[in-house]
């Protein structure tokens, strides 16, 4: 997905009028989709295209920074329960003309990217300290 829109079109503006016809997913959903994008173009280190699965790394990432192991229950409340609801949403916002899209772009990059079950759990390093 790029950070270019085809038309300019005010963020805001945009998602209201997205959640005017579509309430599945809430105001915070949409600009949680749009700093994880912007957080994924930091993380690539330059600005260009970025895919669903690219999108999806970014969203886990800012996720786990932002809210941890109660990532699930917040995207949750958000109206978000699988990473395909991401991409449902990152295409709302391509209708809207606030991102723009490749032809080869589509719903299905965005589906069974990571098990929200397990995605948000601490990582602990289980290796015994060496020398004992």
């Amino acid at each position: 997905m790029s950070e270019q829109p085809a038309v300019p079109q005010n963020e805001g503006d945009a998602v209201e009028t997205i959640l005017a016809r579509d309430r599945r997913f809430s105001r915070e959903a949409y600009s949680f989709v749009m700093a994880a994008l912007q957080h994924t173009v930091e993380r690539l280190g330059e600005r260009r295209h970025v895919t669903g699965q690219e999108l999806l790394e970014g969203i886990r990432d800012l996720a786990r920074e932002r809210f941890g192991m109660m990532a699930p229950a917040v995207f949750n409340a958000w109206g978000i329960r699988k990473t395909e609801d991401f991409g449902r949403a990152v295409f709302n916002l391509v209708e809207a003309k606030v991102l723009s899209k490749r032809p080869e772009d589509s719903l299905e990059d965005f589906r069974e990217g990571f098990d929200f079950a397990t995605a948000f759990e601490p990582e602990y390093d289980l290796e015994p300290p060496s020398g004992s």
